[in-house]
């Protein structure tokens, strides 16, 4: 379906046909790469004057003219008609899709820029926006300044999946930009059941980005397309092949896994179910291949926030009770404190630190108040602490999702000591 460039009539599917013709577009050589691929396509928009905003558009999800005509096509798929929750990715040249979705008062999912902080944001505009706040809301800078973080455990559900790409087939077969977070995305939502196995995934892009792709390019774990707008053409492409139905945690790297710190909450929850969450540098085939009880230890390596916390970690040899604590008496500079709230009752110290263990974030001292549900996490400094931070977002212990954020003046009015300072509580 959707071949060649002449004209088309609305389908059983709702799903309109543009007239126009093509753009001649890449002609891609037998046995070319993914990057080959990628290469060809940044080169032909910028040799032919096709990029917009910002080039050049290598090493990009491509914003090009025309955009937001083709994103606009996305209302009359009859899959957006019937969605009420769109996961849109930031992208420039999805700007319209994250505006038609605003105005269609629909809720609109932006996932967080490169995963650092969490995976989704929800886009919430003022009350009584007018169509100017709702373009603002659309762009960057407004998915900053307009958007609440969705928790692992908040109740989403989406309904349509908007991704970028660097080039499409006409069967489905998609090539992102080369570092892999449209495919981690999706296997994300799938882990944490925000979508279906039938959540139909849309992609936008200019007609020349439509190529041949040969399937055995294609991995297991890259996202397949189910409709591609482009300005002058919308392509149903009954794509049959499984998307990912979560992470394949085996070719997860501790790399990447601290490049992305929400991996390390999902892989937690996966490894607390039963799930197998080896990673791809504790795989037996991996050279050099890392034991999973080392995983703590080794994960380190070549990595100086992680050797701060490591540090910290060796350090913190501390044995806590119920609303005391004993430390070593060695006397440390200023540290950073980590604020853990909404503990269960009954939860006993032991299984903090066993998921701070989890995800390499062992602190030099812990303050356990566990009558009053709470804890605090002693740095070596700000990065390590907010990296922390960032890291536990959505932990759950005895299925409560824990309060974390930088400590301000939580502590209890019994004034828990630390090394002979007193501190004050709420």
């Amino acid at each position: 379906m959707g071949t060649g460039g002449g004209r088309y009539r609305a389908d059983t599917h709702g799903v309109s046909r543009c007239s126009g013709d093509m753009e001649a577009g890449v002609r891609l050589s037998a046995g070319v790469s993914k990057w080959d691929i990628r290469t060809k396509i940044w080169d032909y928009m910028e040799a032919n004057n096709l990029a917009d905003f910002p080039r050049p558009v290598h090493h990009r999800i491509p914003n090009f003219k025309g955009s937001h005509q083709a994103c606009h096509a996305v209302r009359e798929l009859d899959v957006f008609k019937r969605t009420s929750e769109i996961k849109v990715d930031p992208d420039k040249p999805l700007e319209g899709v994250r505006l038609v979705t605003l105005q269609a008062r629909k809720t609109l999912l932006v996932p967080t820029p490169r995963l650092r902080t969490g995976l989704f944001n929800k886009i919430v505009p003022p009350p009584g926006a007018t169509k100017e706040i709702l373009r603002i809301c659309a762009t960057s800078q407004g998915v900053k300044d307009y958007s609440v973080p969705i928790g692992l455990d908040a109740k989403v559900q989406v309904d349509l999946v908007v991704v970028g790409s660097v080039a499409v087939s006409e069967k489905g077969w998609r090539i992102g930009k080369g570092e892999g977070f449209a495919d981690m995305e999706y296997a994300m939502m799938m882990s944490m059941g925000a979508i279906r196995e039938d959540t139909p995934v849309v992609t936008i892009v200019h007609d020349c980005q439509v190529v041949d792709i040969a399937e055995e390019l294609l991995d297991d774990h890259d996202l397949t397309v189910d409709y591609i707008l482009t300005p002058t053409r919308t392509i149903k492409t009954g794509c049959k092949r499984p998307k990912p139905q979560g992470i394949i945690w085996h070719k997860i790297s501790y790399e990447m896994l601290e490049r992305i710190p929400i991996l390390k909450n999902l892989r937690y929850r996966e490894k607390q179910a039963g799930k197998d969450v080896i990673l791809k540098d504790e795989h037996p085939d991996f050279p050099n291949a890392r034991k999973p009880a080392d995983s703590d230890e080794n994960a380190k390596t070549g990595n100086t926030k992680l050797q701060t916390e490591s540090t910290s970690a060796q350090i913190g040899q501390h044995h806590v009770g119920n609303d005391s604590l004993s430390t070593k008496s060695e006397t440390h500079g200023a540290l950073t404190t980590v604020y853990v709230g909404n503990i269960p009752p009954g939860t006993r110290v032991s299984e903090l630190k066993s998921a701070l263990r989890e995800f390499h974030a062992s602190p030099l001292r812990l303050s356990w108040q566990g009558a009053q549900g709470r804890a605090f996490l002693d740095y070596t400094d700000k990065m390590t602490a907010e990296s922390v931070v960032a890291s536990l977002k959505g932990l759950s212990l005895r299925g409560q999702t824990l309060r974390v954020e930088m400590a301000k003046n939580q502590r209890n009015k019994g004034q828990v000591e630390i090394n002979g300072q007193r501190n004050k509580s709420e």
